[in-house]
């Protein structure tokens, strides 16, 4: 295990395989674990990168509230303590709105984005409402009953869910309590023309909610690629894994050459 110090917590990081560097960014509750199958198999080819959020997982509770440009940052401290300049940086569900704050504040960072079923924004009442129900249940102290009912959501088999649970009930709650109500705020729809890296846009074809979000981007981002997975969902990164690892790669090979 590897940890690192960033202004006053304790960030944990784990760093799988040579070439290219690729981060991933997870939303709340979940933990870096969530992108397990991305590790084992992309690190093969690249330097695969991924981190709990402050307050998530392994990582220590920050008394600084959780915000999107607050995870940015620590994202540039762990590139900075890998002496690495640019990497992609890859993002599911509210991890993908992330990614878009980095490119429109660090674009000089990156070398392109990768969103996975995520939003420059929360505007329908369908998200609004589960985001805020997350919200409502650690609140009354029902955060065991949340843990559960997200991890089994992400998972594909038992296995993957007693992973993905053992790691979220570590988190704070305070800290995704706060990470969860950041994303009801944020709001950089009206900026996305400013982002000229290049994008890969990945969405399940049967995730029908977040249709709305995946042709905003498609229609603003200057440069993207947007592929709607067949037979697919909301939860890519576990549930369609090996077909999402190949959009990757291929994306990324073409983006190199």
């Amino acid at each position: 295990m590897a940890f690192l110090d960033v202004n006053g917590s304790r960030l944990y990081y784990s760093v799988k395989g040579e070439g290219i560097p690729l981060v991933f960014i997870h939303p709340p509750l979940l933990a870096s674990a969530n992108f397990d199958y991305q590790i084992n198999e992309l690190s093969f080819n690249y330097k695969v990168i991924t981190f709990d959020i402050r307050g998530h997982g392994r990582s220590a509770y920050s008394k600084e509230s959780i915000t999107y440009p607050l995870i940015v940052g620590d994202i540039l401290s762990l590139l900075d303590h890998l002496r690495i300049d640019k990497a992609f940086i890859c993002g599911y569900s509210t991890g993908g709105t992330i990614v878009l704050e980095y490119l429109l504040t660090n674009a000089n960072r990156a070398l392109g984005g990768i969103v996975i079923s995520g939003m420059s924004e929360v505007k329908d009442f369908y998200l609004k409402q589960r985001i805020s129900l997350a919200i409502k249940l650690i609140e009354v102290k029902a955060f065991p009953l949340l843990s559960m009912a997200i991890t089994w959501g992400n998972s594909d088999k038992q296995e993957t869910y007693k992973r993905l649970h053992k790691e979220s009930i570590l988190g704070n709650e305070k800290n995704i309590q706060q990470y969860y109500q950041y994303s009801l705020e944020y709001n950089c729809t009206s900026r996305l023309h400013k982002i000229d890296l290049a994008v890969l846009l990945v969405y399940g074809a049967k995730d029908k909610f977040f249709h709305r979000y995946a042709n905003i981007l498609h229609k603003k981002l200057v440069n993207n690629k947007l592929m709607f997975l067949e037979k697919e969902k909301h939860q890519i990164p576990t549930k369609a894994a090996l077909k999402l690892n190949s959009i990757i790669d291929d994306f990324l090979t073409k983006k190199l050459d």
